[in-house]
């Protein structure tokens, strides 16, 4: 028996067990260290193919910025055009319709003064005749009265 009352093949085989136990204990941490590092493995190659992923897209994304921004400066500029083209045809369309207003009432006064001229004319020419018959009138009542002292 041992000093503590205890028998010596009981503490070879209370040595044992902790040995077994921290055998096992150790197996066990090892396993887990194991997994661990097998799972940050996966993580780390996962994260790898992201970032790859991540620089193909930003690429390609790239590429596509590439591609669209000359068509949208081109549209862009072309809808100024357009926008600019809208207004200047606004002010003209303002413009013509004013005009257009403006020759109908100038027509109009045209008209109405060549009516007048026409209609003066012709009593100036009933007028003219009037006074010709009046004359030819006098003239033969002089005549007879020129005729009849004679």
């Amino acid at each position: 028996m041992g000093s503590n009352g205890r028998s010596s093949t009981d503490d070879s085989d209370e040595c044992e067990a902790t040995k077994s136990a921290i055998s096992s204990y150790q197996a066990r941490e090892e396993e887990i260290e194991r997994r661990k590092m097998e799972v940050r493995e996966r993580v780390e190659s996962q994260l790898n193919r992201a970032e790859e992923e991540t620089r193909r897209l930003a690429q390609v994304w790239e590429e596509l910025e590439v591609l669209t921004d000359p068509m949208r400066k081109e549209v862009a500029a072309v809808r100024k055009r357009i926008d600019l083209a809208n207004r200047d045809l606004k002010s003209l369309t303002q413009i013509c319709h004013k005009k257009e207003k403006e020759y109908k009432e100038a027509m109009e006064a045209f008209q109405e003064k060549n009516n007048e001229k026409a209609q003066l004319t012709n009593t100036l020419v009933e007028l003219v005749n009037q006074s010709e018959k009046f004359r030819m009138k006098k003239l033969e009542e002089l005549s007879k009265i020129v005729n009849s002292t004679t």
